[in-house]
Order: structure tokens, then sequence, then C-alpha cells
């Protein structure tokens, strides 16, 4: 799920980390909508409103959405970073510091955030859009852009577009790549959904602390992938002894 990427990654691989990562997405998307009232898995609609208080001259509130575009390019620079850094060591192993990163800030979120919302919602924001940054930056770059998780504008579009070709494309391969890139799309947009349905129930039950139960998913998928490849080293080295 994690450790393959570039050509050794398969349609099973995308469809793993898509399911994981756009769920965990789905909860802090909701999560910090509910909060603070604002978007932190996406920066689209920040810029939007970051133009319009620079036109009415609320420089401040300007400078804030700014901020708010900042650490989502951020986060996406330092998981970039990190990744080109760790692979000149051990490229199967890419994953674990950005995902490591993404997860404590969850957590501190999670155990802190409440104390923070009425004092300093933003650094709530500031701190959710820099994870999801790291997030997006990380499966983009694991998948060779096949994946996604953080928002669905690009996913909506492509998986029209995929749709509308389905009628046209008749060779059965290129029938069969279609297919596979339209159920990789539903999947990120099922879960995702999924994600924010159990993310503003679980929000109603215990606000904030719904970010460790995201951080908590994630670890969990983290260690799954992480066993699952060392018994398949481990199965390979007994059949090659």
């Amino acid at each position: 799920m994690f450790i393959h990427h570039g050509k050794t990654r398969t349609l099973s691989h995308n469809l793993q980390i898509a399911s994981l990562l756009s769920f965990v997405a789905g909860i802090v998307n909701v999560a910090g909508f509910f909060s603070v009232q604002r978007l932190t898995t996406n920066v689209t609609g920040h810029f939007a409103f970051f133009i319009d208080e620079v036109f009415k001259l609320n420089y401040w509130e300007g400078f804030i959405y700014f901020l708010y575009i900042f650490f989502f390019f951020l986060g996406s620079f330092v998981s970039s970073l990190l990744i080109e850094i760790i692979s000149r060591k051990d490229d199967h192993y890419i994953y674990i510091v950005p995902a490591s990163i993404e997860c404590l800030i969850l957590f501190i979120a999670g155990f802190y955030g409440q104390g923070l919302l009425l004092q300093r919602p933003n650094v709530i924001v500031f701190s959710l859009l820099f994870a999801m940054g790291l997030q997006n930056s990380l499966v983009t770059t694991i998948s060779n852009a096949t994946v996604r998780t953080t928002h669905l504008t690009g996913l909506f579009t492509d998986l029209g577009i995929e749709l509308a070709q389905l009628f046209f494309y008749k060779a059965k391969q290129q029938k069969q790549k279609l297919r596979s890139s339209i159920r990789l799309r539903f999947t990120i947009i099922a879960f995702f959904f999924v994600g924010g349905i159990a993310g503003a129930i679980l929000y109603t039950k215990i606000g904030l602390s719904t970010l460790i139960f995201a951080a908590t998913t994630l670890v969990l998928g983290l260690v799954y992938d992480n066993i699952k490849f060392k018994l398949i080293l481990l199965r390979r080295k007994f059949r090659n002894g």
C-alpha cells in the first residue's frame, strides 16, 4: 500500500491507500469545519476569500487566508523534501516520516485542540492544512499522481471525463484501463464521504477528539502495511533458502 511506488504499484495498492487516506481526509475535513468553520483539507475556497478580503482592504483577514494557503503548500513542500532525502538512503520507507508527522499533528490537535478553539482557532486550521498538505504530497508522489485524497474537485472532473470516454473507447485494453481508473475515483469519493459521515457522528459525541480517531486509523494502516511487507520478505527468504 505505502511501500510500493512508481512502476511496482498495482491497482490494488492504489485502492488500499486511497481507501485509507481519503477516509482520514474525510474525517479531518468535517471535524475541522465543525470546530472552526474553515475548510481544512484544501485551499481552493481560501484563495477566493483571500482575494475578497484584499479588495475590501481588510489586509489582516486577507493575510490569515494567505497563511491558510501557505501552510497547505508548506506541508506539501516538507513532505516532498523529506521523501527526496529519505529516498537516497532507502526508498522502501519514504512514507514513514511524512506519515508520522501527520499522525503526530492529528494526535496533538485531537488532545489539545479543544483548548485552542476559543483563543487560537487559526492554529488548528494551520495545523490541519499542513497535515493535509503532507498527506496529499505523499500519496501523489507514491502513486505517480494517480491518487489524490484531500479534495474532490479534480476527482469529479476526471470521473466525468472518463465516464464519457467509456462511450467511445472500444479497444479492450483501453476500456479496462478506464474502468480501473473509474473504480479508483469512485473509491476515493466513497471513502471521503464515509469518513465525513464518521467524522460528523464522532464530533457530536467527542468534539475535536475525533481527530484522535483519524490519527489512530492512519497509524493502524501504517502498522498493517509494515507487517504485511515484512511477511512478504520472510516468505521470499524461506523460498530462496
